[in-house]
This record gives structure tokens, C-alpha cells and sequence, in this order.
């Protein structure tokens, strides 16, 4: 009896969590009583309960939050023929939101009640390229430091074999949320 390969165990992974979210709220956007009183990992765990919505992009880009927890975010994602540029890879473009989600998910999930943030800055690298081939891949993002005002993180794009496909890196300002007293 042979052993599930890493990508076997990825896309099964992905294929429960998907089947939750799509179950539960699905793609939209969350309302402000829905949020109201949540830290940002909490916000980042309901969304992969099924209990709030997702971004619709992750739908369209085929790519999936498939864990979260204090300062990380990962999600996988499947490159596919619509995500190719005109040379036979996959968009940097695709790169982009995948590792962008990853980063600010990630800083999302230091962020106490009341308070959000923003993408000031994003930089990606390109390692390698990737083409549908590479079944899928997963985006880490780990936050470096999250202060009042700015918070820094990093992630890497790597495929189930370890092979790296880019990183990233990003620069967010924090803020209080419209509507919010600050504590």
C-alpha cells in the first residue's frame, strides 16, 4: 500500500475546505455586524469555518485559504489556462494576488477588534516560472512585525515538492476602522 504524495494530501485538503466554505456563506463581503467585536483572527477563522463570506477573487483566480492562525496565513492555489500570459506561464499577476492574499490575511490576523489595515506597499519576485503543470502551490505569509501603524510581513510561494516559485514582501498601514473610538 503506498502512501498519499503531498500533493495528494494538499488537494484533499483544499477540496474539504472548499466544499465548507461553499456550503456555508460563500463568496462576498462580510457585513459590519458580522465582523463587529472581532479580533482579525477570529474574522480569518469564521471565513474558514464557512461562517463569513470569502473574497470572490479566490474564486475567480482559483486559489483557497487553507489555514490560519496567529501572524500566518496560507493558501494554495491551482494555476490554470486562464491564468497564462501570452509565453505559456502563469501571470505574474497571479503570483501577485495569490502572495498578496497570504500577506495581508496574515497581518488580518494580528489585528485587534476595531482596527484594519491596508497594503502601502508589495513586493513580489519571481523565481521561477510556473505553468499548469505545477498542480498547485502554496503561498505562506508570516508577519515580521505588526506595530500601531505599520505592519511588515513575508511570504513564499512554494509547490508540494519544496521548490520555490517567488516571495514577497509587504508593507501595510494600520488604522482605526471608520466608525471605530480608538481603545
Amino acid at each position: 500500500m503506498t502512501t498519499p504524495s503531498q500533493l495528494d494530501r494538499w488537494i484533499e485538503e483544499e477540496r474539504v475546505i472548499r466544499a465548507r466554505m461553499d456550503a456555508g456563506a460563500g463568496p462576498g463581503v462580510a457585513t459590519r455586524a458580522q465582523i463587529e467585536g472581532k479580533t482579525g483572527l477570529q474574522v480569518m477563522q469564521g471565513l474558514l469555518a464557512g461562517e463569513l463570506p470569502y473574497a470572490s477573487i479566490a474564486k475567480t483566480l482559483n486559489f483557497v485559504l487553507v489555514d490560519v492562525s496567529e501572524g500566518q496565513a496560507i493558501f494554495q492555489g491551482a494555476p490554470g489556462l486562464d491564468h497564462m500570459n501570452p509565453l505559456g506561464t502563469v501571470h505574474g499577476g497571479w503570483f501577485a494576488t495569490l502572495l498578496d492574499s497570504a500577506l495581508g490575511c496574515a497581518v488580518h490576523t494580528m489585528m485587534p477588534p476595531g482596527r484594519g489595515y491596508t497594503t502601502a506597499d508589495l513586493s513580489v519576485k519571481l523565481v521561477k516560472a510556473l505553468t499548469p503543470k505545477v498542480q498547485r502551490v502554496r503561498a505562506i505569509g508570516q508577519v515580521v512585525h505588526c506595530g500601531r501603524q505599520l505592519a511588515t510581513a513575508e511570504a513564499r510561494l512554494v509547490g508540494p515538492d519544496g521548490t520555490l516559485y517567488a516571495h514577497a514582501s509587504t508593507a501595510c498601514l494600520v488604522f482605526e476602522m471608520p466608525g471605530k473610538t480608538a481603545a
